[in-house]
C-alpha cells in the first residue's frame, strides 16, 4: 500500500469543501448546467464556512482521538454539549433525539424514542458526520463497522441510516489502500462493489446505487432521506474524472446540497488526494466550531486533524 497521508487528508478536507461549497445552495432548486456555481459563496453563512455536518464530525472525531474503541456515551456527550451550544443548523430529526436526551431520557434510549414516533424517518443526519471513522479505522475494518453503526445509533438508528454509514466508510477506507497514481472512476466502481460484499443494504437500496451512474441529472432528486444522498454522491463521483468537476455537479443540485457535498467531498477526496483538490477552496475553508468558541479553524486544521486521526489507525 502507498503512503495513506495524502487521501486521508483529501478525505478530510474534501468532505469539508463540499461542505462549504454546498452551503449557500441548500435547499435552493438545481441550477441550470449553463449556470453552475463554481465558487464558494455567501449564504447563511459567510463564504468557506462550514456547518453542522463538518461540526458534528468534529465531535465525533474528538471522540475517537480521546476513546478507543468509540465510547457512545462520550460521543453523546459531545453532541450534546454541541446542540446546547445553539448551532445555526441541526437536523430536524438530530434535534429531536439531542433534545429527548437533554430531558434526561438516556442515549440508547432516545434514538428508540424518537424514531417510534416517525419510524419512516431515515435521514442523513449520521452519513454527513461519518468519515472521522474512516480516516482513524482504515486499517481495521472490524472495528470501522462496528464504529460506523454506533455513531450513526446515537440519533439514526433506522437500517439505511447505519447501513449508509457502514458502506460509506467500507467505500473509503477501500480507496485509502488503492494505489493512487492513476486514479479512475474504475477503482471506484470496485470500491463500491468491494464494499457491496461486507454490508447487507437490501435489494432496493443496493439497486438504487447500481443505478446512480446511469441516472439523469433531472431525476436525482438530492432531498436529506440518506438514500438520495448516496445516490447523488456517487452519481458525480463516477460521472467525473475530476474532484473538482465532481463536487460542481453535486452541489449545484440544490436541495440538501451541503451534505451531498460532504459525502461526494470525502469520496473524492480520498479518490484523487488532497493535492488534487483545487486550492482556492482549500485556502477559502474557515468557520467556527462551537465547543471550540473563539477559535477559527482553517486549512491547516483540518490538515493536521487528519494526521491525528491517521496516527489512530498506526496504532492498532
Amino acid at each position: 500500500m502507498q503512503n495513506p497521508t495524502d487521501k486521508i487528508r483529501g478525505l478530510v478536507v474534501g468532505a469539508v469543501i463540499g461542505d462549504a461549497l454546498g452551503m449557500p445552495l441548500e435547499f435552493h432548486p438545481p441550477h441550470p448546467p449553463n449556470r453552475l456555481v463554481r465558487e464558494m459563496e455567501d449564504g447563511p453563512l459567510p463564504s468557506g464556512n462550514f456547518t453542522d455536518d463538518t461540526e458534528m464530525a468534529l465531535a465525533l472525531a474528538e471522540s475517537l482521538l480521546d476513546h478507543s474503541p468509540l465510547d457512545g456515551q462520550d460521543f453523546t456527550r459531545r453532541l450534546l454539549d454541541w446542540f446546547q451550544h445553539h448551532p445555526a443548523d441541526v437536523g430536524i430529526h438530530t434535534a429531536r433525539v439531542l433534545s429527548l436526551i437533554a430531558s434526561g431520557v438516556g442515549w440508547q434510549d432516545a434514538e428508540v424514542q424518537a424514531q417510534k414516533e416517525d419510524p419512516d424517518n431515515a435521514g442523513n443526519g449520521s452519513l454527513m458526520r461519518a468519515w472521522p471513522v474512516a480516516a482513524a479505522r482504515h486499517s481495521n475494518l472490524g472495528l470501522l463497522i462496528a464504529e460506523s453503526r454506533l455513531q450513526s445509533q446515537v440519533t439514526h438508528a433506522h437500517p439505511d441510516c447505519v447501513n449508509a454509514c457502514v458502506f460509506l466508510n467500507l467505500i473509503l477506507a477501500d480507496l485509502i489502500h488503492r494505489d493512487s497514481s492513476k486514479p479512475t472512476n474504475a477503482a471506484l466502481r470496485e470500491s463500491i462493489a468491494g464494499s457491496l460484499t461486507k454490508v447487507s443494504l437490501g435489494k432496493e437500496f443496493e439497486l438504487m446505487i447500481e443505478l446512480a451512474p446511469v441516472r439523469q441529472r433531472d431525476n436525482l432528486k438530492n432531498t436529506g432521506w440518506v438514500r438520495h444522498t448516496l445516490e447523488s454522491a456517487l452519481w458525480a463521483a463516477l460521472t467525473t474524472t475530476s474532484s473538482e468537476e465532481a463536487l460542481v455537479n453535486v452541489v449545484n443540485l440544490g436541495q440538501d446540497a451541503d451534505t451531498a457535498g460532504c459525502v461526494t467531498g470525502a469520496l473524492v477526496g480520498a479518490l484523487y488526494g488532497f493535492e488534487a483538490l483545487p486550492t482556492r477552496w482549500k485556502d477559502a475553508l474557515h468557520g467556527e466550531y462551537p465547543l471550540r468558541s473563539g477559535r477559527l479553524w482553517f486549512l491547516q486544521d483540518f490538515v493536521n486533524l487528519a494526521d491525528e486521526l491517521e496516527e489512530i489507525s498506526k496504532k492498532e
